[in-house]
Protein backbone atom coordinates (compact mmCIF):
# COMPACT_ATOMS: atom_id res chain seq x y z
CA UNK A 1 0.00 0.00 0.00
CA UNK A 2 1.21 3.31 -0.58
CA UNK A 3 1.82 5.61 2.10
CA UNK A 4 1.07 9.67 2.91
CA UNK A 5 4.25 10.97 1.90
CA UNK A 6 3.52 14.75 1.07
CA UNK A 7 0.38 16.65 1.83
CA UNK A 8 0.37 20.42 0.45
CA UNK A 9 -2.75 22.38 1.08
CA UNK A 10 -3.66 23.89 -2.64
CA UNK A 11 -6.45 26.67 -2.93
CA UNK A 12 -10.00 27.06 -1.54
CA UNK A 13 -12.67 28.02 -3.86
CA UNK A 14 -16.22 28.73 -4.56
CA UNK A 15 -16.69 28.78 -8.42
CA UNK A 16 -15.56 26.16 -10.94
CA UNK A 17 -13.50 29.10 -12.71
CA UNK A 18 -11.31 28.98 -9.38
CA UNK A 19 -10.63 25.46 -9.50
CA UNK A 20 -7.03 24.02 -9.58
CA UNK A 21 -6.62 22.25 -13.25
CA UNK A 22 -7.89 18.71 -13.10
CA UNK A 23 -4.61 16.74 -13.94
CA UNK A 24 -5.12 14.31 -10.85
CA UNK A 25 -7.83 11.84 -9.80
CA UNK A 26 -9.90 13.65 -6.46
CA UNK A 27 -11.02 12.05 -3.89
CA UNK A 28 -13.97 14.45 -2.38
CA UNK A 29 -14.91 14.11 1.34
CA UNK A 30 -18.59 15.13 2.42
CA UNK A 31 -20.58 15.16 5.71
CA UNK A 32 -22.85 16.49 7.89
CA UNK A 33 -21.24 19.48 9.91
CA UNK A 34 -19.87 18.33 13.07
CA UNK A 35 -19.19 14.94 11.66
CA UNK A 36 -15.43 15.28 12.56
CA UNK A 37 -14.46 15.73 8.43
CA UNK A 38 -11.73 17.99 9.54
CA UNK A 39 -10.41 15.49 11.89
CA UNK A 40 -10.83 12.72 9.71
CA UNK A 41 -8.76 14.58 7.01
CA UNK A 42 -5.96 15.63 9.21
CA UNK A 43 -5.82 11.98 10.68
CA UNK A 44 -5.31 10.80 6.77
CA UNK A 45 -2.59 13.14 6.28
CA UNK A 46 -1.19 12.54 9.86
CA UNK A 47 -0.87 16.49 9.93
CA UNK A 48 -3.26 19.04 10.87
CA UNK A 49 -4.08 20.65 8.13
CA UNK A 50 -7.72 21.07 8.09
CA UNK A 51 -9.40 23.86 10.89
CA UNK A 52 -11.11 21.99 13.01
CA UNK A 53 -13.27 23.81 14.86
CA UNK A 54 -15.63 23.24 18.04
CA UNK A 55 -18.44 24.95 16.52
CA UNK A 56 -19.50 23.28 13.45
CA UNK A 57 -20.00 24.72 10.13
CA UNK A 58 -16.91 26.29 9.84
CA UNK A 59 -15.77 24.99 5.99
CA UNK A 60 -17.95 27.54 3.94
CA UNK A 61 -15.45 27.39 0.93
CA UNK A 62 -14.18 23.83 -1.49
CA UNK A 63 -10.82 23.28 0.28
CA UNK A 64 -8.21 21.37 -1.90
CA UNK A 65 -4.86 19.64 -1.21
CA UNK A 66 -2.79 17.64 -2.75
CA UNK A 67 -1.46 14.31 -1.60
CA UNK A 68 2.04 12.95 -2.67
CA UNK A 69 1.96 15.15 -5.81
CA UNK A 70 -0.90 12.52 -7.28
CA UNK A 71 -4.17 12.77 -5.34
CA UNK A 72 -6.12 16.20 -4.31
CA UNK A 73 -7.96 15.66 -1.93
CA UNK A 74 -11.36 17.77 -1.40
CA UNK A 75 -12.98 18.98 1.78
CA UNK A 76 -16.56 19.98 0.70
CA UNK A 77 -18.87 21.73 3.19
CA UNK A 78 -20.47 20.21 5.82
CA UNK A 79 -24.27 20.09 5.30
CA UNK A 80 -26.99 20.22 7.58
CA UNK A 81 -25.69 22.55 9.96
CA UNK A 82 -28.83 24.48 11.72
CA UNK A 83 -27.54 27.48 12.67
CA UNK A 84 -26.67 29.32 9.57
CA UNK A 85 -29.15 31.38 7.29
CA UNK A 86 -31.74 29.19 5.03
CA UNK A 87 -29.62 31.18 1.98
CA UNK A 88 -26.18 30.78 3.49
CA UNK A 89 -27.43 26.90 3.34
CA UNK A 90 -28.59 27.62 -0.04
CA UNK A 91 -25.31 28.57 -1.24
CA UNK A 92 -23.73 25.50 0.00
CA UNK A 93 -25.81 22.95 -1.44
CA UNK A 94 -25.66 24.66 -4.61
CA UNK A 95 -21.95 25.27 -4.18
CA UNK A 96 -21.64 21.36 -3.64
CA UNK A 97 -24.08 20.45 -6.49
CA UNK A 98 -22.09 22.34 -8.94
CA UNK A 99 -18.97 20.50 -7.45
CA UNK A 100 -20.40 17.32 -8.49
CA UNK A 101 -21.66 18.14 -12.29
CA UNK A 102 -18.52 19.34 -13.31
CA UNK A 103 -15.61 18.09 -11.95
CA UNK A 104 -14.29 15.67 -14.70
CA UNK A 105 -11.39 13.81 -12.48
CA UNK A 106 -13.81 12.96 -9.34
CA UNK A 107 -12.91 9.59 -8.72
CA UNK A 108 -14.57 9.01 -5.39
CA UNK A 109 -16.81 10.37 -2.50
CA UNK A 110 -15.81 9.84 0.92
CA UNK A 111 -19.25 9.88 3.08
CA UNK A 112 -19.13 10.58 6.39
CA UNK A 113 -21.64 9.59 8.82
CA UNK A 114 -21.31 9.27 12.93
CA UNK A 115 -21.14 5.76 14.17
CA UNK A 116 -23.01 7.12 17.18
CA UNK A 117 -26.15 7.29 15.80
CA UNK A 118 -28.21 6.46 13.02
CA UNK A 119 -27.75 8.33 9.15
CA UNK A 120 -30.50 11.61 8.91
CA UNK A 121 -32.65 12.49 6.67
CA UNK A 122 -29.59 14.39 4.92
CA UNK A 123 -27.42 11.60 5.10
CA UNK A 124 -29.78 9.33 3.10
CA UNK A 125 -30.10 12.08 0.62
CA UNK A 126 -26.64 12.80 0.23
CA UNK A 127 -26.55 9.13 -0.38
CA UNK A 128 -28.99 9.04 -3.02
CA UNK A 129 -27.95 12.22 -4.85
CA UNK A 130 -24.61 10.37 -5.22
CA UNK A 131 -25.93 7.39 -6.73
CA UNK A 132 -28.71 9.81 -9.35
CA UNK A 133 -25.04 11.40 -10.05
CA UNK A 134 -23.08 8.23 -10.88
CA UNK A 135 -20.20 9.02 -8.38
CA UNK A 136 -18.68 6.07 -6.61
CA UNK A 137 -18.67 6.63 -3.27
CA UNK A 138 -17.57 5.09 0.26
CA UNK A 139 -19.65 5.24 3.83
CA UNK A 140 -16.78 6.40 6.70
CA UNK A 141 -18.86 5.88 9.96
CA UNK A 142 -16.50 8.38 12.35
CA UNK A 143 -16.08 8.82 15.82
CA UNK A 144 -16.00 4.29 16.44
CA UNK A 145 -13.67 5.22 20.05
CA UNK A 146 -16.85 6.02 21.41
CA UNK A 147 -18.08 2.57 20.84
CA UNK A 148 -17.62 -0.94 22.54
CA UNK A 149 -17.12 -3.72 20.51
CA UNK A 150 -20.70 -5.14 20.31
CA UNK A 151 -22.17 -1.85 19.52
CA UNK A 152 -19.25 -0.89 16.33
CA UNK A 153 -20.96 -4.40 14.66
CA UNK A 154 -24.54 -3.04 15.20
CA UNK A 155 -23.05 0.82 13.83
CA UNK A 156 -22.48 -1.12 10.64
CA UNK A 157 -25.62 -2.92 10.04
CA UNK A 158 -27.28 -0.05 11.18
CA UNK A 159 -25.47 2.09 8.80
CA UNK A 160 -26.23 -0.48 6.19
CA UNK A 161 -29.53 -0.68 6.61
CA UNK A 162 -30.78 2.69 7.56
CA UNK A 163 -28.75 4.20 4.04
CA UNK A 164 -29.86 0.90 2.06
CA UNK A 165 -26.18 0.57 0.67
CA UNK A 166 -25.66 -1.98 -2.18
CA UNK A 167 -23.27 -4.78 -1.17
CA UNK A 168 -20.28 -3.53 -2.58
CA UNK A 169 -20.37 -0.77 -1.10
CA UNK A 170 -18.21 -0.38 1.88
CA UNK A 171 -18.30 1.19 5.44
CA UNK A 172 -15.14 2.22 7.23
CA UNK A 173 -15.70 2.46 10.85
CA UNK A 174 -12.68 5.23 11.80
CA UNK A 175 -11.68 6.99 14.65
CA UNK A 176 -9.21 9.65 14.32
CA UNK A 177 -8.62 9.94 18.11
CA UNK A 178 -7.28 6.72 18.09
CA UNK A 179 -6.46 6.38 14.21
CA UNK A 180 -8.35 3.26 13.33
CA UNK A 181 -10.24 2.49 10.35
CA UNK A 182 -7.48 5.38 8.41
CA UNK A 183 -5.58 2.33 7.02
CA UNK A 184 -7.86 0.53 5.41
CA UNK A 185 -9.77 3.45 4.32
CA UNK A 186 -6.67 4.88 2.38
CA UNK A 187 -5.34 1.33 1.23
CA UNK A 188 -8.87 1.11 -0.36
CA UNK A 189 -8.23 4.44 -1.74
CA UNK A 190 -4.89 3.68 -3.51
CA UNK A 191 -6.07 0.73 -4.63
CA UNK A 192 -9.19 2.39 -6.32
CA UNK A 193 -6.99 4.90 -7.93
CA UNK A 194 -4.10 2.65 -9.53
CA UNK A 195 -7.09 1.00 -11.09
Amino acid sequence: MASVKTVKFIKSAVNPKDYPPPHFPEIAIVGRSNVGKSSLINAIFKRNIAKVSASPGKTRLINFFLLNDRIYFVDLPGYGYAKVSKAEREKWRRMIETYFKVRENLSLVIMLVDSRHQPTRLDIMMKQWLESLDIPYVVVATKADKLNQSEKAKAVKTIRKVLNLPENIPVFLTSSKEKTGIKELMGYIFNKISE
